[in-house]
């Protein structure tokens, strides 16, 4: 297997014995740039988030290269109360590399720096995590990206609740990192920001319904399929098996 591609063979995940993903296999080609689409619930995150070997599957098997993979979490799902500087948020992404309590060198720091100006922070080094407005938070987890220079990228809705402007910077950078060959993953919810931008979409509703071009993925009977299948979802469903 390529070192920058992502196999899926036949995994499932669950929540507490509940399916959330059922039986996906397929492959994200090295250098890809894929949107990751589906109705609310469809276990989108959750799978983003076995990917990047946090939620083991329940079934199957998820082959990547450890250390080679970098998360964009939602912001929903984080908490900004602790008090921490921005530059210290920026230098976590190095942790991969140098580990939680390794001394921060000169040239590190010098490196986060640069990543906050990359992204319009020039001068936020010590600003409180929670003074941030939504968009600049969301430029400061890109500045921690920057910084882990991993070539697999999992964005979880990368431009939800920014202004214009943020969203136009943020997929600049995005558009960057796939000239430089990585494989992009994101979730996302504007279909047309998908047909233009991502060569490649996954749609999701527990199951696979397609996966491929992304023309030959949006057409208007699979998100009809899509929307069906989440009105028809139990959350009391007993966990599935179907052989590899």
């Amino acid at each position: 297997m390529n070192p920058h591609s992502v196999s899926l063979s036949n995994v499932t995940i669950a929540h507490a014995g509940r399916p959330a993903v059922h039986h996906v296999t397929g492959e994200f080609a090295p250098g890809s740039l894929t949107a990751l689409v589906g109705p609310n619930g469809a276990g989108k995150s959750t799978l983003l988030r076995a990917i990047a070997g946090l939620h083991a599957p329940a079934e199957g098997r998820i082959a990547s290269t450890p250390g080679q993979i970098a998360l964009l979490p939602q912001q929903a799902g984080m908490d900004r109360s602790f008090p921490i500087a921005c530059l210290d948020v920026v230098l976590f992404g190095l942790w991969n590399l140098a580990g939680a309590f390794a001394p921060v060198s000169h040239a590190q720091r010098h490196r986060a720096e640069d990543a906050l100006a990359a992204v319009g922070l020039s001068g936020f080094a010590r600003r409180p995590v929670g003074s941030l407005s939504a968009g600049q938070f969301q430029r400061l987890l890109f500045a921690r990206l920057l910084l882990q220079d991993a070539p697999v990228l999992l964005l979880d809705e990368p431009f939800n609740a920014l202004d214009e402007r943020t969203a136009a910077d943020m997929l600049a950078l995005l558009r960057r990192w796939h000239g430089e060959g990585r494989t992009i993953i994101a979730v996302l919810h504007d279909m047309e920001l998908v047909r233009r931008e991502f060569p490649q979409t996954l749609m999701l509703a527990r199951d696979c319904l397609a996966w491929g071009p992304t023309a030959q993925v949006l057409t208007a009977e699979n998100r009809l399929r899509a929307r069906r299948m989440a009105e028809a979802w139990s959350e009391a469903a007993e966990a599935c098996h179907r052989a590899a």
